[in-house]
């Protein structure tokens, strides 16, 4: 019997790992893949962070390199793996989680490697789990090669010809802006972009931000409500720069396909030989087999990451706290609330 189990050994569960080590619990975190840092390793080849490395640092250890620059995805892949073997975090990785379920006020949580029991649990699977790809994807023809950005690491997955990005967040911008140098490239977004530069007065976007207090804006404050309105802004200029010179061609929402084109909001078609879904992704917990845990909508019921249900607990959801709830940035914040939560429980 553990005191407590973490379910995901991304940047949430491994902040819980440290607070949790603080408090000499007894725990483990269960993990599916194969090592630390797996699903950096599998984002697209070129991705850099729009958050500079001094707020890209977890709880105890501080992001290596010039403060104000932007890492790569290897760099954090780098990072966390130093962060597991300086602070001993115990990881069970190839443990796939089949289902969580309540035993005597305990958990009993049943893997691919055997039964685990825990007096609490802390989902850390983060927000980005399921690709979240519109149904009528399934009626576009199999000529044309459909990839969602979590799959997508270069160009040489896809077919000769033009691409169609569909997704306005930065993701899909930056997929977009690397495809234009190569091939027609055209990107469906259903909202006017905005932008936001990376760097202002030689200092990151988000040095200003802090100074101004939106980082630390929480979701129910106004501030925190007019940020969640509005969405997350494309950080740099590459992209409107691309625009301009017409080298990524902007088109509406996509709503359909008719054979072998692809229909847009404003009634105009393309044929298109390589899409990229960068449409985001679905939070799902299909193993959770617990009552009143999600709302009519499949959201989670919770206050700062804290269930009704007693002894569980979630970290890494977007805005469950913060802006920086499900990223790097803010995540460690979260995690030393929740495992004080724990502690209370506990002791």
């Amino acid at each position: 019997m553990y005191d407590t189990i973490v379910i995901g050994a991304g940047q949430a569960g491994l902040s819980i790992g440290y607070y949790l080590k603080e408090y000499n619990h007894n725990y483990i975190i269960l993990d599916k893949g194969s090592e630390v840092g797996e699903i950096w390793k599998k984002r697209y080849d070129s991705l850099i962070l729009f958050t500079p490395r001094i707020y890209n640092s977890l709880p105890g250890m501080s992001f290596e390199g010039d403060k104000q620059g932007f890492p790569t995805k290897d760099e954090v892949v780098t990072y966390l793996k130093n962060y597991v073997e300086r602070y001993e975090i115990p990881i069970h990785f190839h443990t796939e989680v089949v289902s969580v379920s309540k035993l005597n006020g305990n958990f009993l949580i049943k893997t691919n490697q055997g039964e685990y029991q825990a007096k609490n649990i802390v989902i850390a699977t983060g927000p980005f789990q399921t690709p979240k790809i519109p149904l009528f994807s399934k009626e576009i023809p199999s000529t044309i090669n459909q990839i969602h950005s979590s799959q997508y690491k270069n160009s040489s997955q896809l077919l000769d010809g033009n691409a169609l990005v569909i997704g306005g967040g930065n993701s899909g911008a930056q997929i977009a802006v690397e495809l234009s140098k190569e091939r027609d490239t055209y990107l469906a977004v259903s909202k006017n972009l905005s932008y936001l530069p990376l760097v202002l007065m030689r200092k990151s976007i988000f040095f200003w931000f802090d100074k101004l207090g939106i980082l630390k804006a929480n979701s129910n404050s106004r501030l925190g409500r007019i940020i969640q309105k509005k969405g997350d802004p494309i950080f740099g200029f590459e992209l409107k720069r691309a625009i301009k010179e017409n080298e990524v061609k902007v088109k509406k929402r996509v709503i359909g396909v008719n054979k072998n084109k692809i229909k847009f909001e404003d009634n105009t078609m393309i044929k298109v030989s390589n899409i990229i879904w960068a449409t985001g992704f679905e939070t799902e917990f299909p193993w959770l087999q617990i009552d009143g845990v999600l709302d009519n909508e499949g959201k989670v019921i919770h206050s700062r990451g804290v269930s009704k249900i007693q002894g569980l607990y979630f970290i890494g959801l977007p805005w469950q706290y913060r802006r920086g709830s499900a990223l790097l940035q803010g995540v460690g914040y979260d995690a030393k609330h929740i495992v004080k939560k724990i502690e209370e429980r506990l002791y």
